[in-house]
């Protein structure tokens, strides 16, 4: 137990040493509400964190009817047992009472309560007036990384077989769309290679923009547990900030914002000119190398620390760390997804694991990570960009074997054009071609750029926006129908973390007054709608989340992702289960890629790829050319410069990103009141060069201004790399008397005011960590 330890000044806990190899001892966290013990709890239910993407599996403490409290589970292999500060104090903001528990509709100006039947009439009879009048593709939706695999899957149905659109994206095109697209690109599939247990085994951990300590708590203690044991690992930390991983690490490598390309082309160059290449693996099982040593040949440090303003030394260091391991492995998040050229980035971290052999073993893998908890089964089901079961949209077979499943003849299913990215389905509105826009589980009024744009779109006459949602976020405020969903805790169903573990969780209490599960609500659209298969019959068949879950496994059959192995009752009671899981692998798979690559293979892979500088789509004919044998895929990129850079108007860099207190929003986190009292408001963190020069002290209150928009934040002084600004992303304005937004042209709180609309070419994720900005001082700490 730590229950000794305040787990706000400590997010980490006690340390739990452990050596190489040896299993992760078990250390239960539990937090209960006040006057709460352990011996009064009524009954325990089973589930896993919904605050972040690591999976850790706990309990809901159940106490006359409501959520008491939460204990880790100790028999989970994700985190045997320990809990971060989310996981702990997240739960309270299930009984707020400012939950939705009533649908909303817009009338004369104003969200006034009315019965499901009101809301959901007027949501189908302006979705059938648009698909008569103007076809599918005047309907969107945009999810969240949210909810359940089960509701997801049934979302992707209903969109694609139902009404037949295009438009349908998740907010993990924000955080995660770059994972998915670097997996495809090296090794034809999504789905990670690495597992959460090579923590245990690698002597070389490797932290490309990253910040595991606040993203993953419960990983970071697992690796904070290998370096207080015998045999530690040795860290390198790529990331402009000192987080708590730079602190720890080997090598901290603090590049210039939008630099990742150029700073791995020189790792990749060294390992290449030191002899570190593993040439028998790469002959065996990869294609491209004599193009990826050609274009990284004059990549030097020298050449890199010019560009990245890191010392070439210090370049150096790092790759002969990567060189000399054993085992290694390596985890990216948005410090490279968020960044300029980012899956080029990402796919380069790919291309030093398969140069060394590294992967398919314990301790050598790749996690291209993810920042939701859910955001695996957002890629897997099918609703954010991809076809379901990892299928490929530009193969005929595989869509056709699609439309097998779902009973409904092919060209039922749009698959002319790449399904559409969440950035374009926003221009599609703003446009004034897409007049239905059905938001579920997320707040696009705070956490999309450029912020007085979006509002302006949700804003729009002729669109009509649907929000479904906990709370009466920033969004729903601009919505013309608000359901009041259930959550986590108050339904059923499955997730999937970043290593591909799957959880069941639970239902544990009823939800508040009249609010549905997700599930429930799309089930009751569809039957509305009528959607019909081929043969007349119910397009969706299920009717809970147990039968839905086996209409997935029916789905993922013989795929990448496939749980025909996996079955509620077997997740009750033990540990998450990795996929894939069937015949060939009945307790799942810890590591893929240990026999070869198969599931890139020509007829097999998920996309044919794409120019990692322009984005522009290969063709199958181009893919069987390049890879005949369907091996891994060693792809260079060369350096290009951000698109924006400071001037002499805008003299900074500013990034974004996450403190370990809160999560997206602060829909959840901000009603949690030891998380919110830990970071009540937004900051905005300069060097103490930087602040000197501009003769600032802590606290002042800056204002930070783009091209775009500003904000203003109390100033922290850290070791920041001078030149970069960074600002947290969470804070919006449901808590402030701006309620949705600020008022035109005047300063705001949140970080999305002031960043750019642009995005990577490949994964069209946007760039939340390359723009120009000004600072200036408003006021004193004191004055």
């Amino acid at each position: 137990m730590d229950a000794s330890v305040d787990r706000i000044a400590e997010p980490w806990g006690t340390r739990s040493p452990y050596g190489r190899h040896e299993p992760w001892p078990v250390r239960v966290d539990t937090h209960l509400a006040d006057g709460v013990t352990p011996d009064a709890v009524d009954r325990w239910v089973q589930t896993a964190s919904l605050l972040h993407s690591d999976g850790d599996a706990m309990d809901i403490a159940v106490k006359d009817g409501r959520m008491a409290g939460v204990r880790g589970r100790a028999v989970d292999r994700v985190n045997r047992g320990r809990l971060g500060p989310k996981d702990l104090f997240g739960w309270q903001a299930n009984g707020s009472p400012d939950r939705l528990t009533r649908p909303l509709v817009r009338r004369d100006g104003r969200l006034v309560e009315c019965d499901w039947d009101t809301a959901l009439d007027r949501i189908v009879s302006r979705s059938k007036a648009l698909l008569d009048e103007r076809g599918p593709g005047s309907i969107g939706f945009y999810t969240s990384g949210q909810l359940f695999l089960e509701e997801y899957y049934t979302l992707a149905v209903l969109v694609r077989a139902g009404i037949g659109t295009n438009h349908l994206d998740g907010n993990t095109r924000l955080c995660t769309a770059t994972a998915a697209e670097a997996l495809k690109e090296s090794f034809g599939s999504d789905g990670q290679p690495g597992s959460y247990d090579d923590i245990d085994h690698a002597d070389v951990i490797a932290l490309y923009g990253h910040n595991l300590a606040e993203t993953q708590p419960v990983q970071w203690m697992r690796v904070l547990d290998r370096l207080g044991g015998a045999d530690p690992p040795r860290l390198i930390c790529v990331d402009p900030r000192p987080t708590p991983v730079a602190r720890e690490a080997a090598v901290h490598l603090a590049p210039r914002g939008g630099t990742n390309v150029a700073l791995l082309n020189a790792l990749l160059h060294e390992v290449i000119r030191t002899g570190r290449v593993d040439h028998d693996y790469v002959a065996a099982r990869t294609v491209g190398y004599d193009e990826l040593a050609a274009r990284v040949a004059r990549c030097t440090p020298e050449w890199a620390a010019g560009i990245c303003d890191v010392p070439a030394g210090r370049i150096r260091e790092a790759a002969e760390i990567i060189g000399g391991a054993e085992r290694m492995l390596s985890t990216v998040l948005q410090g490279v997804y968020q960044s300029h050229q980012a899956t080029a980035a990402a796919v380069q971290v790919n291309n030093l694991h398969l140069l060394r052999g590294m992967l398919g073993r314990p301790g050598a893998g790749v996690l291209q990570m993810n920042g939701q908890p859910t955001a695996q089964n957002t890629r897997e089901c099918g609703a954010d960009g991809d076809l379901p079961g990892f299928r490929n949209w530009q193969n005929d077979e595989h869509v056709a074997d699609l439309a097998r499943v779902w009973n409904v003849d092919p060209m039922t299913i749009p698959h002319y054009a790449p399904p559409t990215h969440a950035m374009q389905i926003f221009r599609y509105a703003e446009q004034g071609s897409l007049r239905m826009l059905w938001i579920s589980g997320t707040n696009p009024a705070v956490s999309l750029p450029e912020l007085s744009r979006v509002r302006a779109v949700l804003a729009s006459e002729g669109l009509m926006v649907v929000v479904q949602d906990l709370f009466l976020t920033e969004t729903a405020r601009l919505a013309d129908v608000v359901l009041p969903a259930a959550t986590w805790g108050e339904k059923t169903g499955t997730f999937t973390n970043a290593d591909r573990t799957v959880h069941l969780s639970d239902k544990a209490v009823e939800p508040p007054g009249e609010a549905r599960p997700d599930l429930d609500i799309f089930l009751d659209y569809a039957a509305r709608m009528d959607f019909r298969d081929k043969d007349g019959g119910p397009l969706i068949t299920w009717h809970d989340p147990e039968s839905a879950f086996e209409a997935w496994k029916r789905c993922s059959a013989g795929r990448p992702c496939d749980y025909t192995g996996i079955g509620y009752a077997g997740l009750r009671g033990g540990s998450g289960v990795q996929w894939p899981c069937d015949e060939r692998s009945p307790g799942g798979t810890a590591r893929l890629y240990a026999d070869g690559f198969d599931w890139a293979a020509p007829d097999r892979c998920e996309e044919y790829g794409k120019d990692l500088v322009t984005g522009a789509s290969n063709d199958a004919a181009a893919y069987r050319a390049a890879n005949p044998d369907g091996k891994a895929m060693l792809k260079g990129a060369e350096y290009l410069p951000p698109h924006e850079q400071p001037d002499a108007a805008h003299p900074f860099q500013l990034t974004t990103g996450r403190t370990i207190y809160h999560f997206h929003t602060r829909t959840k986190t901000g009603r949690a009141p030891q998380l919110n009292d830990a970071a009540p408001d937004v900051w905005v963190e300069a060097s103490a060069a930087d602040a000197d020069a501009l003769g600032c002290r802590e606290g002042d209150l800056m204002e930070i201004a783009t091209p775009r928009g500003s904000l203003r934040a109390r100033l922290r002084i850290t070791g920041i790399r001078p030149g970069l600004l960074f600002v947290p992303f969470h804070y919006g304005y449901w808590d402030t008397p701006a309620g949705s937004g600020p008022a035109p042209g005047t300063p705001g709180r949140a970080a999305n005011e002031a960043t750019v609309t642009d995005w990577d070419p490949v994964s069209k994720q946007p760039l939340f960590k390359t723009g120009a900005a000004a600072l200036r001082r408003v006021e004193g700490a004191c004055e």
